[in-house]
């Protein structure tokens, strides 16, 4: 079937469509369960129609068959689904974190409703990652996330094969440093939590006669909240820092 009625502009501008709309679905904060479908319609359509001046020229020849410009728009929507799900993994590190805080603290079974997952999460981790959202937007790193949007297009072109081992080793490695930087950012309350409970192991040794159990967990739960307060500054500013350099080679910069 031959396309007649389907005009360049408007092919160019649904291929730039499907690529925003698959990654808004999935990006943080945006593509929320929270957030209603038409606001999350609405942020892609604009997406689109800003960057449709600077991308259109890199659209390859529009195919005249209804075949051609499906199998584009299918290769846009894997390009997207990759770009945003690749931005969840940078996010889901510090519910990494929290769950294995909330663990140190002996607040495991402490859930809530994360709003950046879509379902309960453990009660730390929903608090550093809605803080991570925050500190994004308040320091405007989120325009580099938009510039890297934009030097997507250079590095995945429309219409050319996507390498797929390295796209595979790059999710590899983002899941990998999600874990890591998760351990990382709970590795003072790791260490806080052995010598904790060496004390109390030691105390309970000493002064058997004392309900160790009855003092532990509310000085647990009271102690963590407080080294918590104090390292809070000090996490999400080494996570903002990551999280540039992590963008930094979408960039062009290295």
């Amino acid at each position: 079937m031959t396309v007649t009625l389907l005009p360049q502009l408007a092919a160019v501008f649904l291929l730039i469509f499907a690529r925003m709309g698959t990654l808004v679905m999935l990006m943080p904060a945006v593509g929320d369960r929270a957030v209603p479908t038409n606001i999350r319609l609405v942020f892609a359509l604009a997406l689109t129609l800003l960057f449709y001046p600077v991308t259109a020229a890199k659209m390859p020849a529009i195919p005249t068959s209804l075949y051609g410009i499906a199998v584009l728009a299918a290769g846009e929507m894997l390009t997207g689904f990759i770009i945003g799900l690749s931005a969840r993994l940078v996010l889901a590190a510090m519910q990494v974190a929290g769950a294995s805080i909330a663990f140190q603290m002996g607040l495991g079974f402490a859930v809530s409703n994360d709003p950046t997952q879509g379902q309960q999460g453990a009660l730390i981790g929903t608090f550093l990652a809605m803080m991570a959202l925050t500190m994004i937007f308040v320091t405007d790193m989120h325009h580099l996330f938009i510039m890297a949007l934009v030097e997507s297009y250079n590095l995945f072109q429309p219409g050319d094969i996507l390498p797929a081992g390295d796209i595979m080793q790059a999710v590899i490695e983002l899941i990998t440093g999600m874990f890591v930087i998760g351990i990382q950012v709970s590795a003072p309350f790791m260490v806080f939590g052995l010598v904790f409970y060496l004390g109390l192991g030691l105390l309970s040794k000493l002064m058997p006669q004392i309900q160790i159990f009855f003092i532990a967990m509310p000085a647990n739960i009271m102690i963590g909240f407080i080294l918590l307060a104090v390292v809070l500054g000090t996490i999400m500013t080494w996570y903002m820092e990551h999280i540039e350099q992590s963008i930094r080679p979408f960039l062009g910069l290295g």
